[in-house]
């Protein structure tokens, strides 16, 4: 949240607040009813919340509950932003010269379609060329779009930007806007900055900002051009189709509400497949996400629940979930037992790299594997890079997020044509198995998912098999990641500021703690992205980017264990991510597991301090 400093504003009364310049720039009834409610329920605090501060436009756009005040989501804050987000661009505009479009998409949560026309005008009113999606869409449309619209269309004068209307996961109050650069990912700094600078000046809404009547007319639509695109990538992307097409696997999917219906089951009958059978209480897009407590598939099992029930009834064996704008993908397979199996992000990384790899092994690719380039977020597996390690492609890391990994492997490929990026994956379910999308795709991400289970059962193996497979070969990587929630700013502090100062509080040096569990295991290193300190470069200095406005501290242990202690640019949590890699020819893995949780269990208790600070553990 940004302090807007009014604090000269009375709140004593509804009609003074609705009277005041500031307030009257909202044309919307329903924004301002929330607003007055709280006035006449004398709700000081909730109004100074809502009034006196404004969502922040970082690199993630904006995202929020939705509802009245500059700290909400809603048709005034969405104008203002759009507004801002145009006003930049037309500098840069003057800056390269070429001419500029904007392609918009939106989900199917609660306003999504309203801020998409509003954000809409805001380019048509400074001459932009607007592509205003017909319908819902999934968010991988958007940054597939910037790239191939301009090659489409072979205009090597005009750049697409892109806005997505999504909360993707978030609650049903929420809602998001998010913005792709021309080169078709997630904008970074200084980008939101400058943007958030031209949002202070223009505040004030530009004629015509509300009227959205006849939008559709003002604008064109991209949907026929971007999904025979999208789909014809699939199509080339293809390993086997044969093998796709004489399967006996069965899938059973579900777009948890969202988006992903009906872009999943083209992409199926694109790749060859036989229909997947279909969550019925979910396949339909419901703002209300009435099925499941959060719209997150990265829950596990709890938010599988009809998923499964689905998949039993029917007698599939693998189930593919989306979150609701499809950029993530969930797996679960059922075993022998009949139980099942909901694999986490790093074991599906581990997955889709191996099968990747295995690809460009056996086809006709021209750049040798020696080339080629895979990535991962610091705080998910190392797999890919022990991977990168014996078969000798190269492995980088980058921060947590897509704009990172997407943004990299933009500039990689730049550096020369002789370069090709395979893979990049995150731990929380989001993979790039493409470079035509810079970005998360749960769609793609689901159909090479399909073709190596499909592979697979031809070789008389489940994907749990081929998990082993892949740790008898590189070795046992395990992770023990979650989350404790703490909506105080000043305890979060007070537990990061302890970290660096564990040995000395008055020592002006960091002293990091070097050891857990009264010496049993002893750390040897430690970054923090925070300050800048990494104790295991030269000088002390982190190579990764630092950021000083979020907390960060990765400790380093020596027999092997990896773990990051983060906070959540999005939610009210501090997360922590672990991995613990064995040996090769360590086969004793519970033992392995048992000495990961007894680490993880004693730095949640002398790092984090969870009692001593009254946080919330993940719920189940």
């Amino acid at each position: 949240m940004m302090d807007l400093r009014l604090s000269g504003w009375s709140f004593t009364s509804a009609e003074l607040i609705i009277t005041r310049p500031k307030f009257s720039r909202n044309n919307n009834e329903t924004s301002k009813a929330d607003i007055i409610a709280l006035a006449e329920a004398k709700n000081i605090p909730e109004l100074k919340n809502l009034l006196m501060n404004r969502l922040e436009f970082g690199t993630a756009g904006i995202r929020g509950k939705m509802g009245g005040g500059y700290a909400s989501m809603n048709d005034l804050v969405i104008i203002q932003t759009s507004q801002g987000l145009v006003s930049y661009l037309e500098t840069h505009r003057i800056v390269s010269g070429i001419s500029q479009c904007l392609i918009i998409g939106y989900d199917g949560r609660h306003n999504s379609r309203r801020f998409a026309e509003l954000t809409a005008l805001a380019g048509l009113a400074r001459g932009f060329t607007v592509w205003l999606f017909s319908k819902i869409c999934p968010t991988p449309f958007i940054p597939f779009a910037c790239k191939y619209m301009a090659e489409f269309r072979k205009e090597q004068t005009t750049d697409y930007f892109g806005i997505m209307i999504t909360a993707s996961h978030n609650p049903k109050e929420d809602n998001g806007y998010k913005v792709y650069w021309c080169n078709g990912a997630q904008i970074v700094s200084p980008y939101d900055k400058k943007i958030q600078e031209h949002i202070f000046n223009n505040l004030n809404p530009w004629p015509g900002a509300w009227d959205t009547d006849k939008i559709a007319e003002k604008c064109k639509d991209p949907y026929e051009i971007i999904s025979i695109g999208y789909y014809e990538t699939i199509r080339n992307d293809l390993f086997s189709p044969t093998v796709n097409k004489e399967t006996k696997l069965r899938f059973t999917y579900t777009p948890m509400h969202g988006v992903g219906q009906d872009y999943m089951r083209q992409a199926f009958e694109v790749a060859g497949f036989s229909a997947f059978e279909s969550v019925e209480s979910q396949m339909n897009p419901d703002p209300e996400f009435p099925t499941v407590r959060f719209p997150n598939p990265e829950e596990g099992k709890s938010a599988l629940n009809d998923a499964i029930e689905t998949a039993n009834r029917s007698g599939t064996t693998i189930i593919l979930a989306n979150d609701p704008d499809a950029d993530r993908l969930a797996v679960a397979e059922k075993s022998k037992s009949g139980d099942w199996k909901v694999f986490n992000g790093n074991e599906l990384g581990a997955l889709l790299g191996w099968w990747i790899i295995y690809i460009h092994n056996n086809s006709k690719c021209p750049i040798e594997l020696k080339n080629c380039y895979m990535i991962a977020s610091t705080v998910s597996s190392k797999i890919l890079e022990t991977m990168a390690s014996r078969d000798g492609f190269t492995f980088i890391e980058t921060l947590t997020g897509f704009k990172w990994m997407g943004n990299k492997a933009h500039d990689l490929v730049n550096l020369s044509n002789g370069i090709k990026i395979l893979f990049a994956f995150e731990e929380a379910i989001g993979f790039m198995v493409s470079p035509a999308v810079l970005d998360k795709d749960g769609i793609t991400a689901g159909i090479r998912l399909a073709e190596l289970a499909a592979h697979l059962h031809n070789e008389g193996l489940t994907l749990a098999d081929q998990l082993t497979k892949i740790y008898e070969m590189y070795g046992y990587h395990v992770s023990e990641n979650s989350y404790y929630i703490c909506r105080d700013p000043d305890i979060i502090e007070q537990i990061f500021t302890r970290l660096r100062k564990f040995d000395d509080e008055a020592s002006d040096e960091f002293t990091y703690p070097k050891s857990i569990l009264d010496g049993k295991y002893k750390i040897t290193g430690v970054r923090d992205l925070t300050t800048g300190f990494d104790s295991t470069q030269p000088n002390n200095t982190a190579i990764l980017p630092v950021s000083k406005s979020s907390q960060m501290i990765t400790f380093y242990f020596e027999n092997g264990l990896t773990i990051t202690l983060r906070t959540s640019g999005t939610e009210p949590k501090i997360k922590y991510y672990s991995e613990l890699r064995a040996p090769r020819e360590e086969r004793d893995w519970r033992k392995v597991e048992e000495t990961l949780h007894e680490m993880v269990q004693g730095i949640v208790n002398e790092f984090i301090q969870p009692v001593k600070y009254g946080l919330d553990p993940k719920s189940d």
